[in-house]
């Protein structure tokens, strides 16, 4: 049998639609471009009607319709909408940050937008765990993550993996206001993303940043240990 024999209309359609199946959306789109009898098994109802509810599971309006179609267009329509709102959350912190500093209502604002936009595991994972964000973008996206969605903590580091983002670094600094005129005061804390999931540091670094805009703490500052020098106009500071 010659090489071309191999194609997929030597394939049963059953099994077709099961290699079809096991793929993600971004890969099943880049798999209907092979051909044309790709491109027919790739628009298939079933497949992007699952991947809608494996994203989206409360997201069932257009089940009320039994004869509804075009689920593929459905999703991509749903997946535009909700990069274009983590977006304005991604500009918004870029914006904010331009300087090196972000104050704490800032940090808390974009993680409250995130929770009104209501993204899902997927939503944060594919458009907030990215390295080529900035690891304070990461660090929200994950906050988001453990304080808001019931996932199992395997899961969320699998993402973090996945996003080559797990070994990326952030450093809090935080000053009491009961020692703001103290130097020794200050506290500080490293830890790796991956080490959040896991609670490494006791939970102590995300309770500090949720603390940053109370009274009892004066100053927060966190920093990428790798993005340069250190120098200060390169820290990302909550105040």
């Amino acid at each position: 049998m010659s090489q071309s024999d191999y194609s997929y209309s030597s394939l049963p359609k059953e099994i077709s639609l099961k290699i079809a199946s096991s793929l993600e959306a971004p890969a099943l789109s880049s798999l209907a471009c092979c051909s044309r009898d790709w491109q027919e098994i790739c628009v298939s109802d079933c497949l992007w009607k699952s991947l809608l509810k494996e994203r989206w599971p409360l997201l069932c309006g257009a089940d009320k319709d039994p004869n509804f179609k075009d689920w593929r267009g459905f999703y991509v329509k749903q997946h535009e909408e909700q990069k274009r709102q983590a977006e304005s959350v991604i500009n918004l912190v870029e914006q904010r940050s331009l300087f090196g500093s972000l104050n704490a209502v800032d940090y808390l604002h974009a993680i409250s937008c995130l929770e009104r936009i209501q993204l899902g595991f997927r939503d944060v994972q594919m458009l907030l765990l990215k390295p080529k964000l900035n690891v304070l973008l990461n660090l929200i996206g994950l906050h988001y993550y453990l304080n808001n969605l019931q996932v199992p903590a395997f899961h969320i580091t699998e993402a973090l993996w996945s996003g080559k983002i797990a070994d990326r670094q952030v450093c809090v600094k935080w000053r009491s206001t009961y020692n703001f005129r103290t130097r020794g005061g200050d506290q500080s804390r490293c830890v790796y993303l991956k080490d959040l999931v896991k609670g490494e540091d006791d939970g102590e670094v995300l309770t500090v940043l949720e603390r940053g805009a109370t009274y009892e703490l004066s100053r927060v500052q966190v920093s990428d240990p790798f993005s340069g020098s250190g120098d200060e106009h390169e820290l990302i500071t909550i105040i």
